[in-house]
């Protein structure tokens, strides 16, 4: 079957109400890592969905299995955090801080999906052609980055991703490259930090990260009121990136119109913005499933 793929915030015990699932490690702020607390038996029975999370049962009543796991189990999410993650295991020299060219931990996270993505192709119930991927905020990043990076995966869902993920940095609007580097300097290479205070000059920007994910299909999902996170600046790099698209024959936006909220773009290259804030809201989810349906589960 087809495998939606998610990066969680938390253990995998937090993402459902299940006692067959352990209940996982989450990091103290002294960088120890300890078990979860214990979760009583939900009254609901097995494989409830958290409130606010991901409608598990609905998920595979459509037809697609779910996986997740908790991006801190790979990199942990803090400035200090790089002897304890991935990252410091492959560092040019180990006594010291990350080269400037080194990756930062958004690239540890997108490096997790495509490990997670080596173990379903080894389980026979899961067609590993057809995985796709969701993270939201800053896991939204990670998101655009792993499916720029692994063309296994089928189908890309980031939430939210803004300033260094689906939004163009050339806006300089809402969260910009000098907030990312003062705030979350650990989640970029060290070069990342030239163009704080002039992004002008960077060589590149998000219009290219949506096109190294061509031809396969890529939904950023915003927020009307999600101004930090630039929904607009999504919505242009998409259509500067169109063109990609064409190129291998599929559809892009189909408009240069950025759409009111509430109304999606289900097309290869998609979009989508919810009348809110930032995140995923419970009406999201349908727009979820129909593009799944529309752009995974049809090819």
């Amino acid at each position: 079957m087809p495998v939606f793929l998610t990066l969680g915030f938390g253990p995998n015990s937090s993402a459902v109400d299940d006692l067959g699932v352990r209940p996982g490690l989450v990091w103290t702020k002294g960088h120890q890592h300890i078990p979860a607390p214990p979760r009583a038996q939900p009254p609901g029975g097995l494989q409830t969905p958290r409130p606010g999370g991901t409608p598990i049962p609905r998920l595979l009543s459509e037809g697609y299995g779910w996986a997740t796991f908790n991006y801190q189990d790979v990199e942990p999410d803090s400035g200090d955090g790089l002897p304890y993650g991935i990252r410091g295991h492959y560092l040019k020299d180990k006594n010291a801080q990350p080269a400037p060219d080194e990756w930062g931990a958004i690239a540890a996270w997108a490096w997790g999906m495509s490990r997670a993505e080596d173990y379903l192709e080894t389980d026979p119930s899961v067609d590993p052609k057809q995985v796709a991927i969701f993270g939201v905020s800053r896991l939204g990043k990670a998101m655009m980055w792993a499916g720029a990076h692994d063309q296994r995966f089928a189908l890309v869902i980031a939430s939210c991703s803004g300033e260094g993920g689906a939004s163009l940095s050339i806006r300089n609007y809402g969260e910009t490259v000098a907030d990312m580097n003062r705030a979350f300097a650990y989640q970029f290479a060290g070069n990342y930090q030239k163009y704080g205070s002039d992004v002008s000059k960077l060589p590149v920007d998000a219009n290219l990260l949506v096109a190294l994910i061509a031809p396969r299909p890529l939904l950023p999902q915003t927020g009307s009121l999600d101004l930090w996170s630039d929904p607009k600046g999504e919505f242009l790099a998409e259509v500067a990136a169109e063109p990609v698209y064409a190129l291998f024959g599929q559809s892009g936006l189909g408009t240069d119109t950025w759409p009111p909220p509430g109304l999606p773009i289900v097309n290869t290259l998609g979009y989508f913005k919810h009348n809110g804030g930032h995140g995923v809201l419970p009406d999201d989810w349908q727009v979820f499933i129909n593009y799944l349906n529309i752009n995974l589960r049809a090819k």
